[in-house]
């Protein structure tokens, strides 16, 4: 057995410290997590991708009846941006999430696969 050691850094920001281009993708994520099908997990997700025309686009998690099988909310936002505007780069994502009974959402971050970074975004 091999072990990995991950260290993670993050910026914590107050909303009105985010510039007013992440405000506006932020909230894109959250209405789209608005219409999120998780009947089974009850735990909204919405994705909003920003691309290099500065189109937005939005995904959501979509649950399935054979649970666990499903999309998560950041693989609905990039696959809708490859099939409705092909050749142009995801240059910012952001991700919402909140458990359906809460009235409360924050920002989420995407768990990448291991030998996956952000470069291969672009």
């Amino acid at each position: 057995m091999k072990k990995i050691n991950f260290q993670i850094t993050a910026d914590l920001f107050d909303w009105d410290e985010l510039p007013f281009a992440d405000q506006q993708l932020m909230e894109a994520a959250r209405e789209a997590m608005q219409n999120a099908y998780a009947p089974y997990s009850r735990f909204q997700v919405g994705a909003a991708v920003l691309l290099a025309d500065g189109t937005v686009v939005k995904g959501n998690n979509q649950e399935n009846a054979a649970y666990p099988s499903g999309l998560c909310a950041e693989r609905t936002a990039f696959f809708a941006a490859g099939a409705n505007h092909p050749g142009q780069k995801i240059v910012a994502v952001a991700i919402t999430a909140k458990p359906a009974d809460s009235p409360v959402c924050v920002a989420a971050s995407p768990l990448l696969p291991m030998g996956f970074s952000a470069e291969n975004l672009h």
